[in-house]
Protein backbone atom coordinates (compact mmCIF):
# COMPACT_ATOMS: atom_id res chain seq x y z
CA UNK A 1 0.00 0.00 0.00
CA UNK A 2 1.29 3.46 -0.93
CA UNK A 3 1.52 5.80 2.04
CA UNK A 4 2.92 8.84 0.22
CA UNK A 5 0.30 11.58 0.07
CA UNK A 6 -0.07 13.99 -2.85
CA UNK A 7 -0.52 17.62 -1.84
CA UNK A 8 -2.20 19.97 -4.31
CA UNK A 9 -1.16 23.63 -4.20
CA UNK A 10 -1.84 26.91 -5.99
CA UNK A 11 1.29 29.06 -6.05
CA UNK A 12 1.53 32.75 -6.92
CA UNK A 13 4.30 33.59 -9.41
CA UNK A 14 5.12 36.74 -11.41
CA UNK A 15 3.40 35.12 -14.43
CA UNK A 16 0.23 34.26 -12.51
CA UNK A 17 -1.17 31.45 -10.38
CA UNK A 18 0.26 28.01 -11.08
CA UNK A 19 -1.15 24.73 -9.86
CA UNK A 20 1.12 21.89 -8.81
CA UNK A 21 1.03 18.55 -7.03
CA UNK A 22 3.80 17.56 -4.62
CA UNK A 23 4.73 14.22 -3.07
CA UNK A 24 7.55 13.38 -0.69
CA UNK A 25 10.46 15.34 0.73
CA UNK A 26 14.14 15.70 -0.02
CA UNK A 27 15.79 16.33 -3.36
CA UNK A 28 13.47 18.45 -5.54
CA UNK A 29 12.47 16.97 -8.90
CA UNK A 30 10.32 19.05 -11.26
CA UNK A 31 7.98 17.05 -13.51
CA UNK A 32 6.68 18.57 -16.77
CA UNK A 33 3.81 17.07 -18.76
CA UNK A 34 3.06 16.66 -22.45
CA UNK A 35 0.57 18.76 -24.42
CA UNK A 36 -2.30 19.03 -23.54
CA UNK A 37 -2.05 17.11 -20.27
CA UNK A 38 -1.59 18.33 -16.71
CA UNK A 39 0.00 17.13 -13.48
CA UNK A 40 -2.44 14.21 -13.76
CA UNK A 41 -0.06 12.61 -16.26
CA UNK A 42 2.16 11.92 -13.23
CA UNK A 43 -0.65 11.04 -10.81
CA UNK A 44 0.60 7.47 -10.37
CA UNK A 45 4.29 8.38 -10.68
CA UNK A 46 4.31 11.01 -7.92
CA UNK A 47 3.87 8.66 -4.92
CA UNK A 48 6.49 6.30 -6.31
CA UNK A 49 9.05 9.08 -6.66
CA UNK A 50 7.89 10.64 -3.39
CA UNK A 51 9.26 7.71 -1.42
CA UNK A 52 12.74 8.96 -2.26
CA UNK A 53 12.59 12.59 -3.47
CA UNK A 54 10.34 15.65 -3.42
CA UNK A 55 8.44 15.23 -6.69
CA UNK A 56 6.74 18.39 -7.97
CA UNK A 57 4.41 18.08 -10.98
CA UNK A 58 3.33 21.46 -12.31
CA UNK A 59 0.51 22.32 -14.66
CA UNK A 60 2.28 24.28 -17.42
CA UNK A 61 0.88 27.79 -17.61
CA UNK A 62 -2.25 27.66 -19.76
CA UNK A 63 -2.94 24.00 -18.95
CA UNK A 64 -4.65 22.04 -16.21
CA UNK A 65 -5.62 24.26 -13.30
CA UNK A 66 -2.87 26.84 -13.84
CA UNK A 67 -3.86 30.33 -15.00
CA UNK A 68 -4.71 30.71 -18.67
CA UNK A 69 -3.33 33.91 -20.21
CA UNK A 70 -4.56 35.01 -23.66
CA UNK A 71 -3.14 33.07 -26.58
CA UNK A 72 -0.33 34.57 -28.61
CA UNK A 73 2.59 34.64 -26.18
CA UNK A 74 3.23 30.93 -25.69
CA UNK A 75 6.74 29.65 -26.30
CA UNK A 76 9.00 26.96 -24.93
CA UNK A 77 11.23 29.65 -23.49
CA UNK A 78 8.31 31.31 -21.70
CA UNK A 79 6.99 28.03 -20.36
CA UNK A 80 10.46 27.18 -19.06
CA UNK A 81 10.87 30.59 -17.36
CA UNK A 82 7.44 30.34 -15.72
CA UNK A 83 8.07 26.78 -14.52
CA UNK A 84 11.31 27.83 -12.86
CA UNK A 85 9.37 30.73 -11.36
CA UNK A 86 7.27 28.16 -9.53
CA UNK A 87 10.42 26.74 -7.93
CA UNK A 88 11.53 30.26 -7.02
CA UNK A 89 8.21 30.77 -5.25
CA UNK A 90 8.70 27.47 -3.41
CA UNK A 91 12.20 28.53 -2.33
CA UNK A 92 13.98 25.85 -4.36
CA UNK A 93 17.37 26.76 -5.83
CA UNK A 94 18.77 23.47 -7.17
CA UNK A 95 16.68 20.71 -8.71
CA UNK A 96 16.43 17.90 -11.23
CA UNK A 97 13.95 18.16 -14.08
CA UNK A 98 11.93 15.44 -15.80
CA UNK A 99 9.81 16.05 -18.89
CA UNK A 100 7.68 13.94 -21.21
CA UNK A 101 6.98 14.90 -24.86
CA UNK A 102 6.34 18.69 -24.76
CA UNK A 103 7.51 18.63 -21.16
CA UNK A 104 10.83 17.17 -22.31
CA UNK A 105 11.31 20.07 -24.72
CA UNK A 106 10.58 22.51 -21.88
CA UNK A 107 13.01 20.57 -19.67
CA UNK A 108 15.66 20.95 -22.38
CA UNK A 109 15.23 24.71 -22.32
CA UNK A 110 15.35 24.80 -18.52
CA UNK A 111 18.60 22.83 -18.51
CA UNK A 112 20.08 25.14 -21.17
CA UNK A 113 18.87 28.41 -19.64
CA UNK A 114 19.57 27.58 -15.99
CA UNK A 115 22.71 25.39 -16.01
CA UNK A 116 23.72 26.59 -12.55
CA UNK A 117 20.47 25.30 -11.06
CA UNK A 118 19.74 22.03 -12.86
CA UNK A 119 21.47 18.97 -11.43
CA UNK A 120 20.10 16.39 -13.87
CA UNK A 121 17.54 16.11 -16.66
CA UNK A 122 15.41 13.22 -17.89
CA UNK A 123 13.99 13.75 -21.38
CA UNK A 124 11.24 11.25 -22.06
CA UNK A 125 9.87 10.83 -25.59
CA UNK A 126 11.28 14.17 -26.65
CA UNK A 127 11.23 15.58 -30.15
CA UNK A 128 14.50 16.67 -31.72
CA UNK A 129 13.38 20.08 -32.90
CA UNK A 130 15.80 21.01 -35.68
CA UNK A 131 15.31 22.62 -39.08
CA UNK A 132 14.02 19.38 -40.58
CA UNK A 133 11.48 18.96 -37.77
CA UNK A 134 10.26 22.53 -38.18
CA UNK A 135 9.87 22.03 -41.92
CA UNK A 136 7.82 18.86 -41.39
CA UNK A 137 5.57 20.66 -38.93
CA UNK A 138 5.22 23.99 -40.73
CA UNK A 139 1.50 23.44 -41.21
CA UNK A 140 -0.92 23.42 -38.25
CA UNK A 141 -0.87 20.10 -36.44
CA UNK A 142 -3.81 17.76 -36.87
CA UNK A 143 -3.11 16.27 -33.44
CA UNK A 144 -5.71 17.46 -30.90
CA UNK A 145 -6.86 20.09 -33.42
CA UNK A 146 -10.66 19.86 -33.33
CA UNK A 147 -13.42 22.43 -33.56
CA UNK A 148 -15.96 22.59 -30.74
CA UNK A 149 -19.39 21.36 -31.82
CA UNK A 150 -22.76 21.86 -30.15
CA UNK A 151 -23.47 18.14 -30.18
CA UNK A 152 -20.22 17.35 -28.33
CA UNK A 153 -18.87 15.22 -31.16
CA UNK A 154 -15.51 17.01 -30.88
CA UNK A 155 -14.93 15.02 -27.67
CA UNK A 156 -15.24 11.79 -29.61
CA UNK A 157 -12.93 13.22 -32.26
CA UNK A 158 -10.27 13.96 -29.63
CA UNK A 159 -10.65 10.38 -28.42
CA UNK A 160 -10.31 8.92 -31.92
CA UNK A 161 -7.21 10.96 -32.74
CA UNK A 162 -5.36 9.71 -29.67
CA UNK A 163 -6.70 6.16 -29.48
CA UNK A 164 -4.14 4.52 -31.85
CA UNK A 165 -1.28 5.68 -29.63
CA UNK A 166 -2.78 4.40 -26.37
CA UNK A 167 -2.97 0.84 -25.00
CA UNK A 168 -5.88 -1.04 -26.54
CA UNK A 169 -9.00 -0.87 -24.41
CA UNK A 170 -7.55 1.48 -21.78
CA UNK A 171 -10.55 3.74 -21.32
CA UNK A 172 -9.17 5.36 -18.16
CA UNK A 173 -6.09 6.85 -19.83
CA UNK A 174 -8.10 8.23 -22.74
CA UNK A 175 -10.68 9.75 -20.40
CA UNK A 176 -7.92 11.47 -18.44
CA UNK A 177 -6.50 12.84 -21.68
CA UNK A 178 -9.87 14.19 -22.87
CA UNK A 179 -10.47 15.95 -19.54
CA UNK A 180 -7.13 17.75 -19.85
CA UNK A 181 -7.67 18.54 -23.55
CA UNK A 182 -11.01 20.17 -22.77
CA UNK A 183 -9.42 22.25 -20.00
CA UNK A 184 -6.66 23.38 -22.37
CA UNK A 185 -9.12 24.54 -25.04
CA UNK A 186 -7.29 26.02 -28.06
CA UNK A 187 -3.93 25.29 -26.43
CA UNK A 188 -4.58 21.58 -26.91
CA UNK A 189 -3.45 22.05 -30.52
CA UNK A 190 -1.37 25.21 -30.07
CA UNK A 191 1.01 23.39 -27.75
CA UNK A 192 2.25 21.28 -30.67
CA UNK A 193 2.88 24.43 -32.72
CA UNK A 194 4.85 25.89 -29.80
CA UNK A 195 7.18 22.89 -29.90
CA UNK A 196 7.62 23.23 -33.67
CA UNK A 197 8.76 26.86 -33.28
CA UNK A 198 11.50 26.07 -30.78
CA UNK A 199 15.15 26.41 -31.88
CA UNK A 200 16.36 23.39 -29.94
CA UNK A 201 19.54 22.80 -31.92
CA UNK A 202 21.00 26.10 -30.66
CA UNK A 203 20.32 25.15 -27.03
CA UNK A 204 21.61 21.60 -26.70
CA UNK A 205 25.26 22.62 -26.43
CA UNK A 206 24.41 24.81 -23.43
CA UNK A 207 23.31 21.85 -21.31
CA UNK A 208 25.85 21.09 -18.60
CA UNK A 209 24.04 18.57 -16.41
CA UNK A 210 23.86 14.78 -16.86
CA UNK A 211 20.98 13.82 -19.18
CA UNK A 212 18.97 10.63 -19.61
CA UNK A 213 16.98 10.21 -22.83
CA UNK A 214 14.07 7.77 -22.47
CA UNK A 215 12.79 6.16 -25.68
CA UNK A 216 9.40 4.40 -25.53
CA UNK A 217 9.60 1.91 -28.37
CA UNK A 218 5.91 2.05 -29.39
CA UNK A 219 5.72 5.83 -29.56
CA UNK A 220 5.74 6.52 -33.34
CA UNK A 221 6.35 10.24 -32.86
CA UNK A 222 9.26 10.18 -30.41
CA UNK A 223 11.01 6.84 -30.79
CA UNK A 224 12.68 7.59 -34.18
CA UNK A 225 14.09 10.83 -32.78
CA UNK A 226 15.32 9.55 -29.44
CA UNK A 227 18.70 8.19 -30.51
CA UNK A 228 19.57 11.24 -32.66
CA UNK A 229 18.63 13.48 -29.73
CA UNK A 230 20.84 11.52 -27.35
CA UNK A 231 23.70 11.70 -29.85
CA UNK A 232 23.27 15.48 -30.03
CA UNK A 233 23.68 15.92 -26.26
CA UNK A 234 27.27 15.40 -25.18
CA UNK A 235 27.64 12.62 -22.62
CA UNK A 236 23.94 11.79 -22.42
CA UNK A 237 22.57 8.37 -21.52
CA UNK A 238 20.03 6.55 -23.70
CA UNK A 239 17.48 4.00 -22.54
CA UNK A 240 14.70 2.27 -24.46
CA UNK A 241 11.48 1.29 -22.69
CA UNK A 242 9.95 -1.69 -24.45
CA UNK A 243 6.23 -1.35 -25.03
CA UNK A 244 6.17 2.28 -23.99
CA UNK A 245 3.61 4.41 -25.84
CA UNK A 246 2.66 8.10 -26.03
CA UNK A 247 1.18 8.12 -22.49
CA UNK A 248 4.31 6.50 -20.99
CA UNK A 249 4.25 8.02 -17.46
CA UNK A 250 0.65 7.03 -16.78
CA UNK A 251 0.81 3.88 -18.94
CA UNK A 252 3.88 2.45 -17.13
CA UNK A 253 4.28 4.47 -13.91
CA UNK A 254 6.37 1.87 -12.07
CA UNK A 255 8.89 1.52 -14.89
CA UNK A 256 8.98 5.27 -15.47
CA UNK A 257 9.61 6.04 -11.79
CA UNK A 258 12.20 3.29 -11.48
CA UNK A 259 14.28 4.53 -14.39
CA UNK A 260 14.10 8.14 -13.20
CA UNK A 261 15.20 7.19 -9.68
CA UNK A 262 18.01 4.91 -10.89
CA UNK A 263 19.36 7.74 -13.00
CA UNK A 264 19.09 10.31 -10.22
CA UNK A 265 20.96 7.99 -7.85
CA UNK A 266 23.85 8.08 -10.30
CA UNK A 267 23.94 11.89 -10.07
CA UNK A 268 24.64 12.97 -6.49
CA UNK A 269 22.76 16.13 -5.48
CA UNK A 270 24.85 19.21 -4.91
Amino acid sequence: MNDIAIQRRFVETPAGTLHCAIAGTGRPVLLLHQTPRSWDEYRDVLPLLGRHVQAIAVDTIGFGDSCKPPLGHDSIEHWAQVSVGLLDALGIARFAVVGHHTGAVVATEIAAAFPQRVEAAVLSASALVDAAFRARHARPSKVDNVQRKADGSHLTELWRIRQPWYPAGDIDLLERFVVDAVKAGPRAAEGHAVVARYMMETRLALIRCPVLVLAPTLDPHAYPQARPLADAIAGSHYLEIEGGMVPLPDQMPEAFARHVLEFLRSVPPS
